[in-house]
């Protein structure tokens, strides 16, 4: 047991540094735009996978491991970076991982075989797993102690880029072809000006609060085994959202050309309604997480969405497209609430939570993207909507999570299990 007094933890909390005072909104629309511009980069790749299939002749199991390959790279190095600016802080890495992204971006556009497109995708997952960790750190630097909003407001804006990319593909690349993936580095110039200020704006609070590169990590909020359980139960939930959107990112174009004989660029259209009510869903969660719990939110968002997505297979057209907005924005809503959850578990550990969880939901993904593409080429691409209508189920899962109070709501020096 081990006594951790309140002013310890808060200043543990935020890296080192007394709290702020209030909300520092223009950093958090800042690191939200830059997200925005960081995830429309991403989405444009599985936006033009029906073109990338017909040019490249591939199968379906080779647009899974596109998905793999992207969401691997995402995903593997994000743990490594979190933990490494835990204690080494490094304000202009957000910069340099968009810079990741931008060349991954050109090589796409101009890709002449199934390996460089391997090797393209795999720059911009390079470019998001230095992203992510970093800016949910200063997120929570600029919260303001509303931890959940600002975490809500820097994941929509990677919701919207992910919802901006589908349509901005169909009306773009679709009429001019491959090559013209190029004119989105305009995006990731715009995210690098955008995050080269936040990086100068984070330096400069570094150096007038605490004087030193390093930093003193606590002690978790939890025994050793009652924090690997969590880890395990909210890794179980991260599966079930993880897998369910990556039948949508990688396979719901496929499913509504084969199942309602659309065209590619309408099919494009439904996936950006999806992508829309995903956004939706990960700004309601924070907030909502902030007032109810986030064990509330949790439970609601994993297992709420089940009636939807066991009905969605068996959806004509139109209803399709209605189920898909209550999906997208029930299960969008769990993110957040998960991320902030696990970072109350853990003081002082924000990048390593993060990039850990970030790169869980990017890897899952990528598993699920590559598992999925196989079972759709054995079997027919209907069936794998079939099999992911019952993942929310593992919801259940949430009831064997703990009860903690949040930091911000102590009133009193607090005992460690």
């Amino acid at each position: 047991m081990a006594e951790v007094s309140i002013r310890t933890r808060m200043v543990a909390e935020t890296g080192g540094r007394r709290p702020a005072k209030g909300l520092a909104l223009g950093v958090l629309l800042a690191v939200s735009f830059s997200h925005l511009m960081n995830d429309l980069v991403q989405s444009l790749i599985p936006a033009i996978y029906p073109i990338l299939k017909s040019s490249f002749d591939l199968d379906f199991g080779q647009i899974g491991l596109i998905t793999l390959v992207f969401q691997l790279t995402a995903s593997l190095l994000q743990p490594v970076v979190g933990l490494y600016t835990d204690r080494r802080p490094m304000p202009f890495s957000l910069a340099i991982g968009m810079g990741f992204s931008l060349s991954g971006l050109v090589l796409l556009a101009f890709a002449w075989n199934f390996p460089i497109l391997l090797i393209a995708v795999g720059l911009v997952g390079c470019g998001s797993s230095v992203f992510h960790p970093e800016s949910s750190r200063v997120a929570r630097m600029a919260s303001g102690g509303r931890h959940g909003l600002a975490q809500s407001l820097f994941q929509v804006g990677g919701n919207t880029g992910a919802a901006l990319g589908p349509p901005l593909a169909a009306l773009i690349v679709l009429p001019h072809g491959q090559h013209s993936v190029a004119w989105f580095s305009v995006a990731a110039l715009m995210g690098i000006a955008v995050l080269y200020r936040v990086g100068v704006w984070y330096r400069a609070r570094r150096l007038a609060t605490t004087g030193t590169s390093r930093v003193a990590l606590p002690s978790p909020l939890l025994s050793s085994r009652k924090l690997t359980v969590s880890a395990l139960i909210l890794t179980a939930l991260m599966f079930s959202k993880a897998f369910y959107t990556a039948s949508f990112t990688s396979y719901y174009t496929f499913y509504l050309i084969d199942k309602f004989h659309v065209s590619v660029r309408e099919s494009q259209f439904y996936l950006f309604l999806f992508s829309a009510a995903v956004a939706a869903g990960a700004l309601i969660g924070g907030p909502v997480g902030d007032r109810f719990g986030r064990k509330f939110v949790i439970w609601f968002s994993i297992l709420g969405v089940f009636p939807f997505t066991f009905a969605l297979p068996h959806a004509n057209l139109l209803w399709t497209a209605i189920l898909t907005v209550p999906i997208g924005m029930i299960m969008a809503s769990a993110f957040s609430a998960i991320l902030v959850y696990a970072q109350e578990l853990v003081p002082g550990r924000i990048g390593t939570v993060s990039g850990v969880f970030f790169g869980v939901a990017f890897g899952l993904g990528g598993l699920g993207a590559g598992v999925l593409g196989a079972l759709a080429d054995r079997t027919s691409i209907g069936f794998i909507y079939d099999v992911c209508a019952y993942l929310p189920l593992i919801g259940l899962l949430a009831a064997f999570l703990p009860n903690h109070q949040p930091l911000n709501n102590r009133q009193s020096a607090a005992t460690v299990p």
